[in-house]
């Protein structure tokens, strides 16, 4: 099946252009971020006080249908979801919904809702509540390009009384239920829809922890305290109204001018910060630094097998070889990452660890003979040559990237092979990249289940997100058994097969997995990473 192109692309972007979501892959060791220099939180939680949060990206929305990212990124403060996934066992387990079963023929998916569930405005919450939610995403005239796209594949949505919600489904789709755990989701209130009409945006209502109340631009959105909140997630620790009495959201794009407002305590937390300014706030007890690995794919560069040359398997696994990702991760990440072997996070449902051992390792003499023997030789100009043609590649990149592009344009350069950087804005990379306008690309998404595979490398996807043009059916057969079976551990399976095909196919060059690194006032406890996207405040707490 095609994918959504429109919606899966803010899969590709969540990572690279704003705080990222989807398409989103879990956290290094539990929950929350690995807290740097966190001192025990010994005293008892105090009640009170306000929490104020900086990020890089300026809403335009705070309708969680909205068009962009960085609308979500605040409005998900206010909502709550079906589902939410638990991190030690990487299941699915209900959370707004009671219990879900799956038919016989994974065709239909029926959520019994939680009773007593109120919106912020006190409208009840029942299966008409997602209904009308789902009905409104799924709605081309709402534009709402990530929301839909998360409910790909879903042909009806039926609530044939208050507690019953069935979503019927073109085919089994496994990964619609770590779709549902993703706050793009959380029921919205059609009674203040039909109030606000196009001005929803501006006066949001959820069921979440924090409640609308103000946003006035240039200072901030003021959420306060829903003193009604009594169905927190089971990993909050505290599952009733969050402990501040407001959480102030402010937009700073700059990142010096984020940790300078970080410094002089006009603001609590400060979010998305590079890896260059973390060693300073980890030796100072003034600070807390929540590090996590990133959901996704990793960085990784897709190769474009349009291009004849690379139809030959001897000549991907030689430019896998020459890549030393040791060196561009202590130069681009400064030593803040991991060596990437599979387009899959080491967090991600079905990672394989064995593929840690048998992945391409930097050998730079082991490449040049494999190169040798394929008969692309070195020339008189010291560039490689096979029946008259050069061995020149086109490396598809954007600003993100500069400093890994030119790394890998020397590595692959001492090897005989001239490599010209294509630098692009990043919506016309994408675009160039489906068009299959280049030999290397730089890619990586967000996408936290492992169907982040399915999409890029199934051939059903050639001329939308399976930019290589991958068209293999052995590896065909084993994307779909992961992109349909539901039970957890088969999945797992498919997808290590997929890993292991992927890699001695060498179909692409892995490159790193990165971080994302959040600075925390020391004076607010609690604070928790729960995935890319989401800083959970509700057991948060100041110390005052």
């Amino acid at each position: 099946m095609k994918g959504n192109k429109r919606g899966l692309r803010s899969i590709f972007l969540s990572l690279v252009g704003t705080m990222v979501i989807p398409l989103v892959v879990g956290c290094s060791s539990g929950l929350s971020g690995s807290p740097s220099n966190q001192p025990l939180d010994v005293a008892k939680p105090k009640t009170g006080g306000t929490i104020t949060v900086a990020y890089p990206t300026e809403p335009d929305t705070l309708d969680a249908h909205g068009r962009t990212e960085a609308g979500l990124l605040f409005a998900y403060h206010l909502g709550g979801t079906l589902l939410y996934k638990d991190s030690a066992t990487q299941e699915i387990k209900p959370s707004l919904a009671k219990e879900y079963k799956i038919s016989v023929d994974g065709k239909k998916i029926t959520f019994t809702i939680r009773s007593g569930i109120t919106m912020h405005d006190g409208t009840p919450v029942t299966a008409k509540t997602f209904k009308e939610t789902f009905d409104r995403a799924l709605n081309p005239d709402t534009q709402a390009m990530t929301a839909s796209s998360f409910l790909d594949g879903v042909i009806s949505v039926k609530a044939p009384d208050d507690q019953t919600l069935i979503l019927e489904l073109k085919a089994p789709a496994p990964y619609m239920l770590f779709n549902l755990t993703n706050p793009v989701l959380q029921p919205l209130s059609l009674k203040a829809i039909e109030k606000y009409g196009a001005d929803y945006g501006r006066h949001p209502v959820g069921v979440g922890p924090w409640k609308f109340e103000s946003w006035v631009p240039g200072q901030g959105v003021t959420l306060s305290r829903n003193d009604a909140f009594q169905w927190g997630e089971p990993y909050f620790e505290n599952q009733g109204p969050p402990r501040a009495d407001k959480l102030v959201l402010k937009t700073i794009i700059d990142v010096q001018s984020r940790l300078a407002a970080l410094e002089s305590g006009s603001i609590d937390v400060a979010t998305e910060i590079p890896t260059r300014y973390i060693q300073k706030y980890r030796n100072n007890p003034k600070y807390q630094v929540i590090e996590r690995m990133k959901d996704g794919t990793g960085t990784f560069l897709s190769i474009n097998l349009r291009n004849p040359m690379f139809q030959d398997v001897q000549v991907r696994k030689a430019l896998n070889m020459l890549v030393n990702k040791e060196a561009i991760i202590q130069s681009v990440l400064q030593g803040e990452g991991q060596v990437a072997n599979v387009p899959l996070s080491p967090t991600a449902l079905g990672y394989d660890k064995s593929v840690e051992e048998y992945g391409y390792k930097y050998n730079v003499e082991e490449a040049k003979k494999l190169f040798d023997a394929t008969g692309w030789k070195l020339n008189e100009e010291g560039i490689r040559e096979k029946d008259g043609k050069t061995l020149t590649l086109t490396l598809l990149s954007s600003d993100i990237y500069n400093k890994a592009a030119q790394l890998i344009q020397s590595m692959l350069g001492e090897a005989g092979i001239k490599v010209t950087i294509q630098n692009l804005e990043l919506m016309s990379e994408l675009d160039a990249g489906m068009k299959g306008n280049f030999d290397l690309m730089f890619l990586e998404s967000s996408y936290e289940d492992p169907d982040n595979l399915y999409y890029s490398f199934h051939s059903s996807q050639i001329g939308g997100y399976n930019f290589g043009a991958v068209n293999d059916s052995k590896l065909d057969t084993m994307l779909e058994k992961g992109h349909t079976t539901y039970d957890l551990e088969a999945r797992k399976q498919a997808y290590a097969e997929v890993q292991k095909q992927i890699i001695e196919q060498a179909y692409t060059i892995p490159l790193y997995y990165d971080k994302q690194f959040t600075v925390v006032n020391s004076r607010v406890k609690g604070v928790k990473q729960i995935d890319n996207l989401r800083l959970e405040f509700n057991d948060s707490w100041v110390d005052r």
